[in-house]
């Protein structure tokens, strides 16, 4: 037996897959971790809990494939990406929770930043906006909030990480701090073109440079596992934020390819190859990989709130047991009775960038329905997707002829179908849905030779089931105009 061992480290859970070399999964183990709300808008995770879940699944994927430790040829890598750490560089405990991309608790210091009219310098440098879901200011929040720490940081005593350089520290046993591509490109602190950490950011960030990990390739070797986590020593061969793996692991390597994942947000990129172009939409330039010595961009954009709406409907509301019955409850009626839901529970992302919106439900009546308020919040997701495509259309300039879609959502036909109906494009759904996991198998099954090239990558993938438009153009363009004309009465609404 031979595999690829892909570590999933998301935002509720950490996963561990097992692919074997057609592609095929032949085990996967899962384990949550507690979510830490400690203020309104304030998102946090236990890094040792983080890492303690991620090395037992490792573990229960091998033992449930029953594979021994030669049988692993490398370890992919895939993480929830702005979430920031800092941990002592001796010990390797964390001086602080690690801040969750979700988390707002930096908007007071991204308000300080703008003031000084960093805005366009950000953009220029980096690709990004100046938003509390970058890593660059949880970063600083951090040096903040505990004593002595920007003194330590400065003498080079801690390290900073994004999840994926926490883990690979962990697996190593504290000997490599470093990096990727695309992930350090989620920082703010890294400039994309000239793929280095940005010294201007930093200085106005008060980072120190020595905190920082070294930034290697998206796919090959550059570290080696210490042999008492998994029984000998194997090969870490891959790494990517977990947009930028589904991008890889749906195929998109050329320019004008585009995928969506539907997760707890939703995440749309657009492949532009070599070209970096600045976004005049909202959107965000991305370093999507960078392999033997090229570095690809991709433009995004980001959904703050997708998946995580039909988790409020469950475990905030009660109107469903498990996600799986929303597809049912909305089929159950014809329309929304002239119901939105915007999901702004967190402010909005792209293409808005406001981080005081907050959530609104509108046009209710005495006749709204349990099921019509589901069908809202799945259509809320299909109007969101709707709202960065055409950005990522208009700033690309290259025509979107089909959308590739994967995360848990995806699997509601449902939304699908609407999906379809509301851009007029059809939707690609693999027959595989662990796409992010295996972009991160196909980077590191590459990086040592499991797979020979992309083409074999591409030949365990094909199939799948495609939804096409069916809805009439009027209809679906008044949908979106009332959807439009929601998301304005959500805008602002947190007073400063």
């Amino acid at each position: 037996m031979a595999f690829i061992l892909a570590l999933d480290q998301g935002t509720t859970s950490s996963r561990a897959l097992l692919f074997d070399e057609a592609g095929a999964v032949a085990a996967v183990d899962q384990y949550e971790f507690t979510q830490h709300f400690p203020r309104p808008g304030w998102v946090e995770h236990d890094p040792r809990e983080i890492w303690e879940t991620q090395l037992r699944a490792a573990r229960g994927a091998m033992a449930k494939a029953g594979a021994a430790v030669g049988d692993v040829r490398a370890i992919g890598i895939t993480n929830q990406r702005e979430t920031a750490l800092v941990w002592d560089r001796a010990t390797g405990e964390p001086i602080h929770p690690a801040i969750v991309w979700q988390s707002r608790q930096t908007v007071p210091i991204c308000d300080e930043l703008r003031a000084r009219g960093l805005e366009d310098e950000v953009r220029a440098r980096t690709g990004l906006v100046i938003d509390a879901y970058f890593s660059g200011t949880k970063i600083r929040f951090i040096l903040d909030a505990v004593d002595g720490a920007q003194e330590r940081a400065e003498r080079g005593e801690l390290c900073f990480g994004t999840v994926d350089s926490w883990l690979v520290w962990k697996l190593t046993g504290g000997r490599v701090h470093a990096s990727e591509y695309s992930n350090a490109s989620r920082t703010l602190v890294y400039n994309i073109h000239e793929c280095d950490w940005d010294d201007v950011l930093l200085g106005e960030l008060r980072i120190p440079r020595a905190m920082l990990p070294e930034v290697r390739p998206t796919s090959g070797v550059f570290a080696e596992t210490d042999p008492d986590w998994l029984g000998a020593a194997i090969p870490i061969a891959g790494a990517a934020g977990d947009q930028q793996a589904a991008l890889f692991g749906q195929g998109c390597w050329t320019p004008g390819l585009a995928k969506n994942t539907y997760g707890t947000g939703c995440f749309l990129l657009e492949n532009t190859g070599e070209e970096a172009p600045t976004s005049k939409s909202g959107l965000v330039t991305t370093i999507a990989w960078g392999i033997d010595g090229t570095v690809e961009y991709a433009l995004e954009g980001s959904v703050f709130v997708a998946g995580a709406a039909v988790q409020w409907l469950r475990d905030g509301l009660g109107l469903v047991r498990e996600a799986a019955e929303t597809e049912a409850a909305a089929r159950s009626v014809a329309d929304t009775g002239g119901v939105y839901l915007v999901p702004a529970f967190v402010g909005l992302g792209a293409p808005y960038w406001d981080e005081r919106a907050r959530g609104a439900l509108v046009g209710l009546t005495r006749g709204t329905t349990r099921e019509h308020l589901i069908r809202a919040a799945l259509e809320a997701i299909a109007y969101q997707t709707r709202d960065v495509v055409e950005c990522a259309v208009r700033d690309s300039g290259l025509a979107l002829d089909v959308l590739r879609v994967d995360g848990g959502a995806c699997q509601n036909d449902f939304l699908m179908q609407f999906q379809a109906d509301v851009l007029g494009v059809p939707v690609e759904r693999p027959p595989l849905l662990e796409v992010t996991a295996f972009g991160a198998a196909a980077l590191a099954g590459l990086g040592v030779g499991f797979w020979p090239d992309r083409e074999a990558v591409a030949a365990t993938t094909r199939g799948g089931r495609v939804f096409e438009p069916a809805m009439e153009v009027a209809r679906r363009d008044a949908l979106y105009a009332g959807w439009q004309r929601a998301v304005e009465r959500a805008r602002g609404w947190e007073e400063e």
